[in-house]
């Protein structure tokens, strides 16, 4: 079991992300999510910033990873959060999993992505032609992470 975190300003490519995790042993599903940099309601981002508290991101995303591999018995898990200025359409994050089957891996990514959006120290400040604001967290991103402690999420067939 391994687990692969790095936050970085560079983006990543997610054919080579792939290919490493395809040679987990045991490995009989890969399940990756990217999320990208999206166009506001109103058509007006010019820029996403994004910012970290250096070093205690690094150990949250860590310690999410391996909750996940623990609660899941997946063999690898690889998450990549860019930070700094990003463009419209550009790749923030990147979250794969090694599983021996595709429902543990597919409920290890879900788990890893609800809880990196609520409890990883990042900022989001959004820059349009008139303004520059920071993003509040989501309620809706609170409820998807919590759904994890109800139970019903623990339980994940071969």
């Amino acid at each position: 079991m391994s687990i692969n975190v790095r936050v970085q300003n560079a983006d990543f490519c997610q054919a080579e992300e792939y290919l490493k995790l395809s040679n987990a042993s045991n490995c009989g599903a890969v399940i990756t999510f990217t999320g990208l940099v999206r166009e506001l309601v109103d058509g007006d981002l010019q820029m996403l910033h994004l910012e970290h508290y250096a070093g205690m991101t690094e150990q949250v995303l860590e310690q999410l990873a391996q909750q996940a591999q623990q609660r899941f018995g997946v063999e690898q898990i690889t998450i990549i959060h860019r930070v700094g200025s990003l463009k419209l359409n550009e790749q923030i994050v990147f979250v794969g999993v090694a599983a021996g089957h595709r429902k543990a891996g597919f409920a290890a990514c879900m788990f890893v992505m609800d809880y990196l959006k609520t409890q990883a120290p990042f900022w989001k400040r959004e820059v349009t032609s008139t303004d520059s604001y920071w993003v509040a967290a989501k309620e809706s991103d609170r409820t998807a992470a919590t759904r994890w402690t109800e139970g019903t999420e623990n339980r994940v067939a071969s």
